[in-house]
Formats: C-alpha cells, structure tokens, sequence
C-alpha cells in the first residue's frame, strides 16, 4: 500500500454546539419551516434564514410553493417557530427566550426567476433538472469509528446529546439547553490512542451557583463528568477512559445567561460542527433552510455517501470527495476522490468507478437520496452526518459491494 499521507503523532479537536445553542435554535427553526412546506409540496423551494436574539426572531428568505396546503403551512410559519423553540427547550420566560412570548417577524419572498429557471426548466426531467447554485461541495469518511466519522467530532456530538437526553429526562434538572463540546484526541501513526482533553460549557440554573464565589459548584461539574462525559466515553471508546484525560467543565465559572439572549443566533453559523469538525475541506455553503434542489446541500450529502461508501468497501482508510456544479447545469463540472495514500487503487482510476457507480446529477441525487421529504428538522441538531439510526438515507452504503466489485475488474484489467 502506498505511504499513508493520514495525520501522524498529533492531536486534533472538534467541538459540537448543542441544539439550543443560538446558532443551532436558528438552523432547527429553518428546517422546521422546510419540513413544514415539504410535507405538502414535495416540489417546494427554499432558502429560509433565520435570526435570533433576546424576545426576537426573524425569518426571511425566498420560498416559492405549488398548491393551497403548502400556502396554509407558510401562513403557520409562527405557529413552527413557536413549536420548534418549545421543543427546544426554552419554555421559560426567566431565560429572556421563550416560546410564548417572543416576536416572530417573517420577511419571506418569492425566488428570484432568474436564478430559478436553470432549475425550473428541468423539472419534468428529474435526471435533467439543473443545479440550483453553483460551487463545489465536500464529503468525508474514515474508518476510525463505527459511524466512518473522525473520532473528535463523533464524540463531541454523543456529549451535546447526551446533555439533551440528562435535561430532557430530568435527571440533572438544572440543566438548559444552550450548551457545548470539545473534545481532543490524540493520534499516532494516524489511529486515535487516547484523549487528551474534553470540555463541556452548559448553561444552568441559579440552583447550582455557590453563594460564596458566585461560579458553578464543584458538585455540579462532578455531576456532569458523571452523568454526562464518562457515559458517553464508555460507550463509544472506553478504552480510552482515564483519570489522565484532562476536564474542563464550565471553565469561566458559571454559564446562567445562554441561548438567543446570551448571544444572537443565525442559520448556517455552524457549517462546520455540521460536518467533520474541521476534518476534511468544506465549500462554505450552509445545509439548513435549503430545498435539496440547493446542492450546496444535497451534493455535500451525496459526496458523504460516496466518501463513506468506498471507506465501507475497505477501498481506502480514509477519503475525501469533490464534487462541483455549475448553476443551471445537471452534470457536475468535477468529481474529485483523496484517500490520503490510504488506498491501493490510483485516484484517477477511483474517480471513473465512483462515476460509474453512483449517480452524480443534480436531479439524480435527490430521486437516489429520496430528498423531497420532511426530513430536515432532526439533520439540524447533533450533526448532520455519522447517525445510521436516524433515517438519513446519504449514511446507508447500499452500493459499497458495486464499487468493490468494479475495483476488482479494474484490477484486473491492468
């Protein structure tokens, strides 16, 4: 096998941002009007933004709907805001954000026909149908855990996860829902060996302030270390558990203030604790709020498949994938494969199987995925990628077999 160009003897961090971090309260609720006008309109479009702050929320975007139903749910558009913020968590109005009692502004418009008619013009035609952007999109895959997910950004989500499950189950209930991860692993000769150093910051009820100096009790940070970190690394890597891991739990002191009245929040803010946790490139565009017509969205979920359908075919340890589109135009304009020298097969022969196994149109991914539907609430919150059990169709590696078999009678043709 060629050299390995994987990371060597270092370290490596990601962080996760729970779903009432701001930024994330502001995706769910983009997805949320997404789903709503999807479940009608399998043909809506959309790119929904939104803004929270203390007492606020601002929605805007374009939107543009094909039947009455789809119209009645944009008409309901408070009404998800305000469902999506209670299912948050923020039901109570001492947090300066509550589902009762915030505004909730809707600046939304119609899709400029300029933009849509590369689109538009294909619709009839779902291989046909052109990209609704252009640019270039990544995915990502490695085999150091059950998921193909790099280890830091795996674990940093299984810890803002399990903050939910603890708060929501009342078993820690003077939890909040704003909260975040960190998590940094070590490596040698590219394969995790360890955990150097995890950090959660969770917002929290005046309950569990000491009176004498004002910061989160010392039995309250065991509590989380307990009930929420060792857990989870029990469950995921427990050989990596260790009294040697160092543990930062609220380390400013106290975290009371949190969520939209702590900090504004705005969707697509999170691009990267959406993907790989600085794993891997990203293109730059944002998922949430977006129709899969948006390949900004719908591409970087089909290079994850990809990427994570050649590491299940052990045709590589780790790859990355490429893929670009022009606006307006069906075929991409590049497909790109990197297994980091962790792959027998020369990357200009990956490049022709991965073309010839998967369908890469714009159009074609979304009928292959099964994107026009209401799926997009639950992508918003704990990643977007590395979950099978949750119905994300891009995570399933139906065709891994298809690209062993055709890397076979490459191989022999040689």
């Amino acid at each position: 096998m060629p050299q390995s160009q994987r990371m060597g003897d270092s370290l490596f961090t990601s962080e996760s941002v729970s779903m009432g971090h701001p930024d994330k309260v502001a995706d769910q609720i983009s997805d949320a009007l997404l789903d709503s006008l999807i479940e009608h309109d399998p043909r809506a479009r959309a790119a929904i933004e939104t803004l929270v702050t203390t007492g606020l929320v601002v929605v805007a975007g374009e939107v543009t709907v094909h039947n009455d139903a789809a119209n009645r749910a944009l008409a309901n558009a408070e009404k998800t805001v305000r469902d999506t913020i209670r299912s948050i968590g923020y039901d109570d109005p001492a947090t300066g954000f509550d589902y009762r009692s915030c505004a909730v502004m809707r600046t939304i418009h119609a899709q400029s026909p300029d933009i849509s008619q590369g689109v538009t013009s294909g619709e009839g035609m779902h291989s046909d149908l052109g990209a609704g952007d252009q640019g270039m999109m990544f995915g990502f895959a490695c085999n150091e855990t059950k998921s193909l997910m790099p280890l830091p950004i795996h674990l940093a989500h299984r810890l803002v996860e399990r903050l939910a499950e603890v708060r929501i189950a009342g078993l820690l209930d003077w939890l909040r829902p704003d909260s975040k991860s960190q998590v940094t692993v070590c490596y040698e000769n590219g394969v995790p060996s360890g955990l150097q150093t995890i950090v959660v910051s969770t917002q929290h009820t005046e309950r569990v302030v000491d009176p004498k100096t004002g910061d989160m009790t010392h039995a309250a940070r065991a509590e989380i270390r307990e009930h929420v970190v060792r857990p989870v690394i029990e469950e995921q890597c427990p050989e990596f558990w260790s009294d040697e891991i160092t543990f930062h739990v609220n380390p400013t002191g106290r975290f009371v203030i949190g969520g939209p009245h702590g900090d504004c929040g705005l969707t697509g803010r999170k691009i990267i604790v959406d993907t790989y946790g600085g794993r891997g490139r990203h293109g730059g565009g944002a998922f949430s709020g977006k129709d899969p017509t948006k390949v900004d969205r719908s591409a970087c979920y089909m290079a994850r498949h990809v990427a994570k359908s050649i590491v299940a075919a052990e045709l590589a340890d780790e790859c990355e994938v490429q893929l670009a589109y022009a606006i307006g135009v069906a075929d991409p304009v590049s497909v790109r494969v990197d297994t980091f020298g962790t792959s027998e097969i020369c990357p200009i022969q990956l490049q022709r199987i991965v073309r010839e196994v998967f369908p890469l149109k714009a159009g074609e991914i979304v009928d292959y995925l099964d994107l026009r539907r209401p799926i997009y609430f639950e992508t918003a919150r704990h990643g977007h990628f590395g979950r099978d059990g949750d119905g994300f169709p891009w995570e399933k590696t139906q065709r891994a077999p298809l690209l062993k078999e055709a890397a076979a009678k490459a191989s022999q043709a040689v």
